[in-house]
């Protein structure tokens, strides 16, 4: 039986990332409505659980230790391993990080359990719950049942889910568990931002993407103009990225970025899967487009059926009249 929810807190320097938001919106779109409880490994534990107070957990697990101050993965599946065979939840869940995917497997291993990797979806309920999880290269959603002994590993896929629902989180439990004997067999000596000097794309609230329909490169200053006044990114689709009218780096989609922006604009871009996949996630969508049939319009909050380099321009003249 699958009777309550442990949910990794990812944090970073103390803040907790947008990626465990997004978990907790997962968490809680579980059938079911079972209890979630927060789990914050680290050397100061206690300042990414003064972040949740306002998120619903029946509690949340604090395990301080100096020997957590840094991400190693001997330590760390060391002390989430201990924690569940003591607790026994349901499912511990994760976003799918670099970092968590490093550990994951080797959680599940430990715990001879199974791993579910980037989920985005759940059927059933409890005693019964099956996990969507999508394959070659996002193309087919497979529905995967598990016969394994809990806890299950499970992470999430980022910009699966929006925003998670508000609340308040139960009592705060400081647990004591010694990793003192753990054999550590690497260290980490520096850690960086995969993304220096480039742009992450999902930190932006507002993202401006580009498509085809912009047709040739001159005309992506139209683009950068409205990405400016907006204070937004610019993301592209696959072909304006081949045909290298805007660097790698940029590209949203099964081979490029995830996304779940407040607000996603859509420009020229028709709305294939490969695309819709790294964005769906977006609060609010909104698609301009020359062809009614385009399938971005299934996902828009807002279409605009025509010619972008009119309504653009028009666009750019409206933001600039109501910020002056």
């Amino acid at each position: 039986m699958t009777e309550s929810i442990y949910l990794l807190i990812d944090q970073r320097e103390g803040e907790v990332t947008p990626f465990t938001f997004e978990t907790i919106a997962a968490a809680q779109s579980i059938p079911g409505n079972l209890p979630l409880t927060a789990v914050i490994l680290g050397s100061q534990a206690g300042t990414g659980a003064s972040k949740l107070s306002n998120y619903p957990f029946a509690s949340v697990i604090l395990v301080e230790d100096e020997k957590l101050d840094q991400y190693n993965p001997y330590r760390y599946v060391a002390c989430l391993a201990r924690l569940l065979r003591e607790d026994l939840p349901g499912i511990l869940m994760m976003a799918h990080t670099y970092q968590n995917l490093d550990m994951a497997p080797r959680l599940a291993a430990r715990l001879d359990t199974a791993l579910i990797t980037d989920c985005v979806g759940f059927q059933g309920g409890e005693g019964n719950l099956r996990f969507v999880r999508q394959m070659f290269r996002n193309k087919v959603n497979a529905t995967v049942e598990v016969d394994a002994p809990h806890p299950w590993i499970v992470t999430i896929q980022a910009g699966a889910f929006g925003g998670p629902y508000s609340g308040t989180a139960g009592e705060v439990q400081r647990r004591e568990i010694s990793i003192d004997d753990v054999e550590v067999r690497q260290q980490v000596l520096d850690t960086f931002q995969g993304t220096a000097g480039k742009v992450d794309l999902s930190k932006a609230e507002i993202v401006v993407a580009v498509g085809r329909g912009i047709k040739e490169r001159e005309n992506l200053q139209l683009v950068e103009e409205l990405a400016e006044v907006l204070g937004a990114e610019i993301g592209a689709s696959r072909p304006v990225v081949d045909n290298e009218w805007l660097g790698r780096e940029r590209q949203i989609g099964s081979s490029g970025q995830t996304v779940a922006p407040r607000l996603y604009i859509a420009l020229g871009i028709s709305g294939a899967i490969q695309h819709v996949v790294g964005m769906k996630g977006s609060d609010c969508i909104v698609a301009i487009n020359q062809d009614p049939n385009a399938p971005i319009f299934n996902l828009a909050t807002y279409g605009i059926v025509g010619d972008l380099f009119e309504i653009v321009p028009a666009l750019i003249k409206r933001l600039k009249e109501e910020q002056n």
